[in-house]
């Protein structure tokens, strides 16, 4: 057996399983699957599927996820750096497709680090509605800001607060959320060995705990008519059906929905809730976790996971559009610059995560202020083609485009308050690396394309200066190939450039860099 499973572990999934166990024990000498999922936002499948230079087989819960071969690696290829595809567990996509998300919907992940169920949200979305992506750990909020800006995500809005904080914040606000719950990890013991090392460790009363809060918050959160999906990566009962049997007696509004046959999975198991603790909760409820859906890595190719869809049966009230808060410009002292405000803008420039401990920043003055936003439409009008590039919110230098009134995230622990598009440094205004990330080729008035083939982008991508002509700055005929530049990856944004007499100036962010 390739991976050291915990004797209790194995003790507990044969009396579960029974005559299934032999067929489920057996995955465990077998290599995981691997996959990746085509981030949409820029490139369709179709193109993809003619532009990847490995073969692909698709994954049958998510048209947009494909299963890569053994052996090969697609995180070593400037496609991967340019945020073309998410490399990702291929069960680990179901849980958004079961969200059924549509254009408009405000959608929040409650727990979302590193991020990979946020960009295929987004991918969803196309750029519409809204997207909050939350998580609790300070530190993975890192990994989560950079994948929202890598993937070219607009629409985000990213926090580092609490479930219970957020629904204060966004009582019966948002059309789906989604939780990807804290779990015991057993589904993943395949894939993550120290998973199964660790696994006598984790306490499964202790996730059970954070389990029942977070989807207590999230029910707070739901708008009448919204979706709620709850997933775990575990095979505990506890954890799954004994847990939305619980939250069903409590939330007599919910009805559990099924996912579709086409997908290969398997249903609930309500006969496997604790016969000991089965009379806590009712019949009705304990029934109606059959409906939830199991992935079993014996069954599909994947590892474990739990889904269950929770639709909320209130009648979904219509509801006007947010109106974004335009920046306010008032005469004030200006505030003693802290050492938080000049590691903020630092981390900008880096194109590392920012963390507003509370979103209420200090008011700058009128001229501060305005500089700011006269060099930001100013670089906007000579640099960018966009035909609604949003209302500018200000934090300290920084500029961002966001989707939600800069007042309603007051209090909140704050990562990214919207699409990050730069900052202002000496007077002058500096784009960020997440402004190019979303960016289309035809939406920058000079871009660049660099080949794979000649290596032009690797070396692009570990930051070095290169030689391009001035004929391969494309650009309309009154522009002058002078100025920032937006570098393309075969056709896909990756960053900018500054381009001057024949040489491209490297601005790509020396955190992110190709190593």
């Amino acid at each position: 057996m390739k991976t050291a499973l915990p004797e209790a572990f194995i003790e507990r999934m044969e009396q579960l399983l029974g005559e299934e166990y032999t067929s489920f024990i057996a995955t465990y000498d077998q290599l995981y699957y691997s996959g990746l999922r085509i981030n949409t936002l820029k490139i369709a499948p179709e193109a993809f599927e003619k532009k990847v230079p490995f073969k692909l087989q698709p994954i049958p819960w998510c048209p947009t996820g494909y299963y890569t071969e053994d052996g090969v690696k697609p995180g070593k290829h400037p496609y991967y750096h340019a945020g073309l595809y998410y490399i990702q567990e291929p069960s680990a996509m179901a849980p958004v497709e079961a969200l059924d998300i549509q254009l408009d919907d405000r959608v929040l992940d409650l727990c979302a680090a590193p991020g990979g169920k946020s960009t295929q949200i987004a991918a969803k979305l196309q750029g519409t509605g809204l997207l909050v992506t939350n998580d609790i750990s300070a530190e993975r909020t890192k990994a989560l800001a950079k994948n929202i800006e890598l993937y070219g995500v607009r629409n985000a809005i990213v926090l580092n607060d609490s479930p219970e904080r957020i629904a204060n914040a966004f009582p019966n606000f948002f059309d789906r959320i989604l939780i990807d719950a804290p779990c015991s990890g057993e589904g993943m013991f395949r894939k993550e060995p120290d998973m199964a090392r660790q696994w006598e460790k984790h306490s499964v009363e202790k996730c059970e705990w954070m389990q029942q809060d977070i989807l207590k918050s999230a029910s707070a959160l739901l708008a009448p008519g919204g979706t709620i999906v709850y997933s775990t990566c575990t095979f505990s009962p506890e954890e799954n059906e004994a847990m939305i049997a619980s939250f069903l007696d409590d939330h007599a509004e919910f009805n559990v929905m099924e996912v579709p046959k086409s997908w290969g999975t398997a249903s609930g198991r309500p006969e496997w809730i604790d016969s000991s603790k089965s009379n806590e909760w009712s019949e009705e409820s304990i029934k109606a976790t059959a409906k939830c859906t199991r992935l079993w890595p014996h069954k599909i190719q994947g590892e474990g996971h739990f889904v269950a869809v929770l639709q909320h049966q209130g009648k979904r009230a219509e509801r006007s559009h947010i109106a974004i808060e335009p920046v306010c410009i008032q005469s004030s002292a200006p505030p003693a610059e802290t050492k938080r405000n000049r590691t903020e803008s630092k981390g900008s420039r880096r194109g590392s995560s920012l963390h507003h401990k509370d979103t209420r920043s200090s008011m700058k003055p009128v001229a501060v202020e305005s500089e700011i936003l006269d060099g930001w439409n100013q670089f906007a009008q000579e640099n960018l083609k966009l035909e609604d590039p949003g209302v500018p919110v200000l934090y300290g230098s920084n500029v961002y485009l966001s989707r939600l009134p800069k007042s309603s995230l007051n209090g909140l622990k704050t990562v990214r308050p919207g699409w990050y598009v730069g900052t202002v440094k000496h007077g002058r205004f500096i784009p960020g690396h997440p402004l190019a990330a979303a960016l289309r080729s035809d939406e920058a008035v000079r871009s660049v394309n660099l080949s794979i083939e000649q290596g032009e982008a690797v070396r692009y991508l570990k930051g070095e200066t290169l030689e391009i002509s001035a004929d391969r700055v494309l650009r309309n005929e009154d522009v002058a190939p002078k100025g920032f530049v937006l570098v393309l990856v075969d056709g896909i944004s990756a960053g900018w450039g500054k381009w001057l007499d024949g040489i491209l100036k490297n601005e790509y962010p020396a955190g992110w860099r190709w190593t």
